[in-house]
């Protein structure tokens, strides 16, 4: 979403944009039920394609994460454009960087000297970047605030406090110790519901938890929405959970915060940089279901606190607004697309 939400707003700003994905379809189509194979069907027309790429544009502005993501898609984007003389900007954004970092340093940084900068979007992946002696830049993330912006609760839910999440359904993001939070909150607030917009791995396995619960009426499981789906879903909710116990600077924070929706949150890596406790989210520890059930009551019994974190956040969402990031990121390809240049002269 941020990659089409950015090259939208700078073919807005005149600039020429071309995009490669790292999932293109199969061709033919059939090679995606070949495990193994596929894997080489969709790599190699992948390079050939950042081959050319890189031949014919004034900058790359390279994707990046963490694990097998960076190795594959990642770094051979580096090496290839180097081969060209096209400068690469590295927008890495990888919540689990320290850890891949501490395994597989010696495999990344090679790889990662050849960038033209590193980008961040928050203080935590800058402060990781750091502790391995490389400079970056913090260019935050970017909310439509056209799109996501406050929306009156409909009529037909405004009898029960909803929560939604909008996370996929992976291990990593926690969603078990919201349902068992969520179990505990119907005890003291029956009229209490869980919207849940995600796939994922665990679709299965979380369901069953939640009919072991005893929640499974209250909880609803969504599927994948896509963007008009999810502003639909922040009309209906008033407050919004984010369980999960590795982040970098979640979107689905900053799009709550800009649909004026309350944010109960773990306070695990960027998130503190981006929200701070009791003023514009509600922060409790990673895979704590009883702090995030009583941080769920509070918020649920107190009003004023509800419109100080709405408040509060509708002003801070303001620096990911594109007026505000717009300079930020015509400022690096300029900077870089200029070293280049003398470089070559």
């Amino acid at each position: 979403m941020q990659t089409e939400q950015l090259g939208r707003l700078l073919q807005g700003e005149g600039l020429r944009v071309s995009r490669v994905a790292t999932n293109a379809p199969y061709r033919p189509a059939f090679v995606e039920h070949l495990p193994g194979v596929r894997a080489v069907f969709r790599l190699l027309p992948y390079l050939l394609a950042v081959w050319r790429l890189a031949g014919r544009v004034d900058v790359i502005h390279l994707m990046a994460n963490s694990g097998w993501s960076w190795q594959l898609f990642a770094a051979p984007v580096l090496w290839l454009a180097a081969r060209r003389r096209c400068p690469v900007i590295v927008n890495y954004r990888g919540g689990e960087a320290s850890e891949y970092f501490r395994q597989s340093w010696r495999w990344v940084d090679p790889s990662l000297k050849k960038a033209a900068l590193i980008a961040v979007p928050s203080g935590f992946l800058r402060a990781v970047f750091a502790g391995y002696g490389h400079q970056t830049r913090v260019i935050p993330n970017i909310v439509d605030l056209s799109l996501f912006r406050p929306r009156p609760k409909s009529a037909d839910n405004a009898g029960a406090f909803t929560l939604v999440i909008t996370r996929n359904l992976e291990p990593i993001y926690g969603i078990e110790t919201a349902l068992r939070a969520f179990a505990s909150v119907l005890h003291e607030a029956p009229d209490t519901q869980l919207r849940i917009a995600g796939s994922g791995p665990q679709e299965t396995e979380l369901k069953s938890l939640a009919s072991q619960l005893g929640i499974a009426t209250a909880v609803q499981f969504e599927g994948r929405l896509d963007r008009s789906g999810i502003i639909g879903l922040y009309a209906q909710a008033d407050a919004m959970l984010n369980p999960t116990t590795v982040d970098n600077m979640p979107n689905s924070v900053i799009e709550a915060l800009a649909c004026g929706v309350p944010v109960i949150s773990t306070d695990v890596g960027g998130v503190p940089f981006i929200v701070r406790h009791e003023h514009t989210a509600l922060l409790v520890p990673a895979n704590d279901p009883v702090a995030m059930a009583d941080a769920i009551l509070r918020l649920r019994g107190d009003a004023q606190l509800q419109q100080k974190l709405r408040a509060n956040g509708l002003e801070d969402v303001t620096q990911y607004s594109w007026p505000a990031v717009r300079q930020q990121w015509l400022s690096a390809y300029a900077a870089v697309a200029d070293r280049q240049q003398g470089a070559a002269a």
